[in-house]
């Protein structure tokens, strides 16, 4: 007969299996439900801006992905929609990268081959009793209610739109982003630094999403050219395009005896600053801390133990969803005081110095070094 679980984790998305590979470095019992990939699984054309803390924690698990699946960002250009500008460079940081751009089923399936040579992980058909359950099932997650967790959800009235595009010119490993009437059109670095692939993720009202995945891919791919100010020159689509619907959410408990939640399943933020999946990383890291450190008399699925999880991620869980939620509202008012405003601030932020460097780091997930080393 097979020893009980220790964990269960219902989800097995990127957040759940790299999860299951840090549990199993304490050699407990991990058990991951739906571990195995769709017989037939579909393509998936969207691709995650990850900071250099995350990039870190699957170097670890050697979980990072080949390099033609992971560009690096040398700089960011973001704009307003009157005037103002804001740009980020690696080498003023002095770091490798801003970020990498990763491609999605390359980063699964090497979370896959990882989870699958971890004699520590099962992968179950269905959930099994174990001390703890967690939650990583996304923003869709069933499993919330069986807790009885309310999951307040703030719609925003746009959807996403991803696609994959070739370019007249090669982005030089720079990422793109337009801030224009309410709508956030982003342009990602793919294929190498000296690559002319993009990631496209355009965040646009209600309205105009229909019409733009209405459009041919030729006259789609010709409103993005002009949209971008033809930075990029001509373009051409590559890939289909998915949509999907936009929202600010967040879990009222994330722990009680015996189950905890994570990524997704407790927190949704705006894409614009594209952190969403640097959250979920980082709530796996810090729960795999917790339950490492713990006292040796308490049970893993101990409440009081749970709750330092929550303190230790909620505030910079909700530091970001109200500072994407500020951006996304500032930017959606339509008249001109606003316009002025946010354009304005915009030009000063981009000479701000410390504020700036801070602002950047933060975003890398290396705000902490730069308080330790006293870097200004």
């Amino acid at each position: 007969m097979a020893a009980p679980l220790d964990v269960c984790i219902r989800g097995a998305g990127m957040v759940g299996r790299t999860l299951a590979l840090l549990l199993a470095r304490d050699r407990l019992r991990v058990g991951l439900v739906n571990g195995a990939p769709a017989a037939t699984p579909q393509r998936d054309n969207r691709a995650y801006a990850l900071n250099a803390a995350a990039r870190d924690l699957l170097l670890r698990l050697r979980a990072w992905p080949d390099e033609q699946h992971a560009t690096p960002v040398a700089a960011m250009d973001i704009r307003g929609d009157d005037g103002g500008r804001v740009r980020f460079s690696a080498g003023d940081e002095g770091v490798e990268a801003l970020a990498w751009i990763v491609d999605v089923e390359p980063l699964l399936a090497r979370l896959y081959e990882a989870v699958r040579f971890q004699p520590q992980v099962e992968l179950l058909p269905a959930p099994q009793p174990a001390a703890l359950t967690v939650v990583c099932e996304g923003r869709a997650s069933a499993t919330r209610e069986e807790f009885g967790v309310h999951f307040e959800v703030a719609s925003y009235p746009q959807r996403a739109i991803a696609a994959r595009l070739d370019c007249e010119k090669p982005h030089g490993g720079v990422a793109h982003q337009w801030f224009e009437s309410g709508n956030v059109l982003a342009l990602l670095p793919l294929g190498g630094p000296q690559g002319n692939s993009v990631a496209l993720v355009w965040s646009v009202q209600e309205p105009r999403a229909d019409e733009l995945l209405g459009m041919t891919p030729d006259d789609f791919a010709a409103r993005l050219s002009t949209c971008s100010g033809h930075e990029l020159g001509r373009m051409t689509l590559t890939s289909e395009r998915t949509a999907w619907p936009l929202q600010r959410a967040q879990a009222d408990r994330w722990c009680g005896p015996g189950w905890v939640l994570a990524g997704d399943a407790a927190h949704n933020v705006h894409p614009l600053a594209g952190q969403g999946l640097n959250l979920g990383l980082a709530d796996a890291e810090k729960l795999a801390q917790v339950l490492h450190e713990r006292e040796y008399w308490r049970s893993l699925g101990d409440a009081k133990l749970l709750r330092r999880y929550e303190r230790a991620r909620k505030m910079d869980v909700l530091a970001m969803a109200w500072t994407t939620d500020g951006l996304q509202q500032l930017f959606a008012q339509p008249t001109e005081p606003w316009a002025l405003l946010r354009n304005w601030g915009m030009r000063g932020f981009d000479h701000s110095g410390p504020v700036k460097r801070w602002v950047v780091r933060q975003a890398m997930g290396r705000a902490g070094n730069l308080l330790r080393t006293g870097r200004t």
